[in-house]
């Protein structure tokens, strides 16, 4: 187990930026009040930010098995407009 640094009130108000420094490099540093540890300042844990797998239908690959080759006398968007203009 490693040592975890201490520091009083007084140095961290007057020297902040040092023990940020430490912390930033990883150790964790205890903060003492009259000698008694009243707060521990630790590193951050490093959060990776998960990516979220998007799973997408393969609607070439269903045509495909339901129709086969065959082409279609009407396309998609055709009966879309087709469809719009009867509203």
């Amino acid at each position: 187990m490693c040592h975890m640094r201490t520091t009083n009130i007084r140095e961290l108000k007057h020297s902040t930026t040092t023990v940020l420094g430490w912390v930033e490099q990883g150790e964790s540093v205890q903060i003492t009040r009259f000698n008694k540890v009243v707060a521990v300042l630790a590193p951050a844990a490093a959060r990776k930010p998960k990516k979220k797998k998007v799973i997408r239908r393969d609607f070439e690959n269903d045509l495909r098995e339901i129709f086969g080759d065959r082409i279609l006398p009407t396309t998609g968007t055709e009966l879309m407009d087709y469809d719009r203009s009867n509203r």
